[in-house]
């Protein structure tokens, strides 16, 4: 099982970003699969996923501005990210698992950098 994010960038603040988590060894839907990060100093937190019946979670601080989706001919999910703010900096992993909703992943990807200059 392989997940690879990319997307991360140097952004102001404002501005939106997709990130992209491509997924090999299973077929997305298979597993919950979701978006965490991590800030510095900070401990991981859970952003957004998607459950394996299709329902879509999103941590109070994404609520109106990011938006999580899959597709499942390209085995990718994604994360659209609008409106930007510097408090968005972190690392973003893509993480996957039956039980990914109580927030135990299996299987995470290397991560991929957001910076949200002020």
């Amino acid at each position: 099982v392989q997940l690879v994010e990319s997307g991360g960038d140097l952004v102001q603040t404002g501005d939106s970003l997709t990130l992209s988590c491509e997924v090999s060894g299973f077929t997305v839907g298979e597993y919950a699969i979701g978006w965490f990060r991590q800030a510095p100093g900070e401990e991981r937190e859970g952003v957004s996923c998607i459950g394996n019946d299709g329902t879509k979670y999103y941590a109070d601080s994404a609520k109106g501005r990011f938006t999580i989706s899959t597709d499942v001919a390209k085995n990718t999910v994604y994360l659209q990210m609008n409106n930007l703010k510097p408090e968005d900096t972190a690392i973003y992993s893509c993480g996957a698992g039956p039980l990914l909703v109580s927030g135990i992943a299996d299987y995470w990807g290397q991560g991929t950098q957001v910076t949200v200059s002020s």
